[in-house]
């Protein structure tokens, strides 16, 4: 492979997932060129350092009130381990548990409320103006822009377990129901976490807010606001319908309106990873095809070289986003669509915001529920996939294809955070007529447009069209063949 290829790895979901390549040749990559098999040579040779590129610089500097991860470069990787012999199993890659230590990082510590105030009155009650994406101050009218978020670190140097406060494990024994003290007056004032972490005081119309103050991992670290009106929504979801509407029941189109569409914040687990990953196994590059006869019919036969497949290569994974929530986690397609979710991503995580309950406001949102250790093996399966696919993209030579027959992929540091993402979300409730009922969602990337969704299937009209286009197959080929047949 050419030291000049420039390696990227795309995840299966969210941001895309810059897998830095190493400098010069790929290490632990054994040329194509070569002996067949039978001739296999050998791995490379154990101990040869890896080269980390260079991810995006932070936006700001973090504030923290506990230390970054320690810089320098990162660890060097231990010598390649070789190929299990033939026929010895193969054992599945995983994701080498990083070493114990989680430290903490919380943005703006020194916030007394964890509440953003106008700059200008001091006023608390604020809302987003979708239109601008600016702060708004009902009391003085002034627009102001929110803090940018700050946990950000170069994945090359991230070692162990590094957590955003709003990522920390769930206390799920804590109420739901807190009492704030207001920091204007002083009067006290239950909040239910379960509907928002936000609340007025009903003295002094200061507004509440959690923020860093709930000290079990429910607040999320950062926030990224609505880009798209209710209006444009309204309309991307009319016309995602409008394109299925042929098919669709016809209760469906009767009760279609997207009146009661809703914007939403739903929490998502954004993490990056700094893993070290070995492959090997056996490719194929065909080296001729040609075409053998035998009577009436014709067969297509090649030839192919097979080699001893390695690579070995630091991996660099920026922004994997993974739902938060148990009841999206839990994508049960006989009952809900709730899986359209995923297939509106990426969001531009590189501006997302300090979270501020102001954002919150006129949208509902819902509680992350799950904690680090429930997506310890999700995140691993989608990570020894991103190797996978980089180790794919450094190997095209191997044209038959790749049969990896030993994975490692161990992970040196990771770095969570938790992040409202914005959705508007429209859903159906569907009643079958064999009593099965069925819950439709429609949803859109508040920031980007992209739309996903599902709507009820007219299965008579559907199975009719299909039998009409099945007998049209049938007629034009008659057509085609009777001329051929009486000739």
């Amino acid at each position: 492979m050419n030291g000049d290829t420039m390696n990227r790895a795309l995840p299966p979901q969210g941001e895309p997932v810059g897998a830095i390549p190493p400098q010069g040749e790929p290490v632990g990559a054994i040329p194509p060129q070569g002996e067949p098999v039978g001739a296999i040579p050998p791995p490379p040779p154990s101990g040869v350092p890896t080269v980390p590129g260079s991810t995006p610089p932070p936006q700001s500097t973090p504030v923290t009130a506990a230390p970054p991860p320690p810089g320098g470069a990162p660890v060097a990787p231990a010598a390649a381990t070789p190929p299990p012999p033939s026929g010895a199993p193969v054992a599945p890659a995983a994701a080498t548990p990083p070493p114990a230590g989680q430290p903490v990082i919380r943005q703006n510590p020194g916030s007394k409320d964890g509440m953003t105030k106008c700059p200008s009155c001091g006023s608390s009650d604020i809302q987003l103006d979708v239109k601008t994406g600016l702060l708004h101050c009902n009391y003085c009218h002034r627009e102001f822009a929110g803090l940018a978020d700050t946990i950000d670190y170069d994945i090359a140097t991230l070692t162990g377990i590094n957590m955003g406060a709003g990522a920390t494990d769930i206390v799920f024994d804590a109420s739901d129901a807190i009492t704030l003290k207001c920091t204007a007056c002083g009067a006290e004032v239950v909040v239910d976490t379960n509907e928002a972490p936000q609340a007025r005081c009903h003295w002094c119309r200061n507004m509440l807010s959690l923020n860093q103050q709930v000290p079990n991992g429910a607040v999320p670290d950062a926030v990224m606001p609505f880009r798209i009106a209710k209006d444009q929504a309204r309309t991307l979801i009319e016309q995602f319908v409008g394109k299925r509407r042929f098919f669709a029941h016809p209760r469906f189109k009767a009760e279609f309106t997207t009146e009661n569409i809703m914007g939403v914040y739903l929490p998502y687990m954004v993490i990056d990873v700094n893993a070290h990953a070995e492959l090997w196994g056996e490719g194929e590059h065909e080296t001729r095809r040609y075409t053998v006869k035998s009577g009436d019919t014709e067969e297509t036969r090649y030839d192919a070289d097979a080699y001893q497949v390695g690579r070995v290569f630091d991996l660099y994974i920026d922004d994997l986003t993974v739902e938060a929530s148990s009841d999206k986690l839990e994508q049960t397609t006989s009952v809900n669509s709730n899986n359209v979710i995923n297939a509106i991503l990426p969001y531009p995580l590189k501006e997302t915001l300090q979270f501020n309950a102001n954002y919150l406001r006129g949208f509902t949102s819902e509680k992350r529920s799950v904690s680090r250790d429930q997506l310890v093996a999700l995140v691993g399966a989608q990570v020894g996939d991103i190797a996978r696919y980089h180790a794919w993209e450094q190997a095209t030579f191997y044209d038959r294809g790749i049969r990896w027959d030993s994975e490692n992929v161990s992970v040196k540091g990771e770095l969570w955070k938790t992040v409202y993402l914005p959705v508007w979300l429209y859903s159906y409730f569907e009643q079958k007529s064999n009593g099965s009922k069925f819950l439709h969602y429609v949803a859109v990337n508040a920031c980007s447009g992209k739309t996903m969704g599902s709507v009820p299937i007219h299965k008579p009209k559907l199975l009719a069209v299909s039998a009409l286009v099945e007998l049209a197959g049938i007629v034009l080929g008659l057509l085609i063949a009777i001329p051929f047949l009486l000739s």
